[in-house]
């Protein structure tokens, strides 16, 4: 593979791997949080009740909501990129209480 064929590669690679991470806060309501990415400056103010800020600075925002369609209510509240966080992913993590 040539370096130009790398350079073209790498941005496709991560424009898949955010437009799955998207698909999946969309479709599935199976994480525990979510990352907004660039929150507005009003952003906090248009959450719904039931949301609860874990985290936050001017450039992302941890929120957790136990209600379903939490990535649509938060792109609604004005969120520009909702990402699922808390997944453990497709390797399961060691359990520590059995250690």
């Amino acid at each position: 593979m040539t370096i130009k064929h790398l350079l073209l590669a790498l941005p496709c690679l991560l424009l898949t791997w955010l437009g799955i991470l998207v698909a999946v806060s969309l479709m599935s309501d199976a994480a525990p949080a979510y990352v907004v990415v660039f929150p507005g400056p009003d952003f906090t103010a248009r959450l719904d009740p039931d949301m609860s800020i874990m985290t936050g600075n001017r450039l992302s925002m941890t929120i957790t909501v136990a209600a379903p369609d939490a990535a649509a209510r938060l792109y609604d509240a004005g969120g520009i990129l909702v990402l699922p966080a808390g997944l453990p992913g497709c390797l399961p993590l060691p359990d520590p209480a059995r250690d």
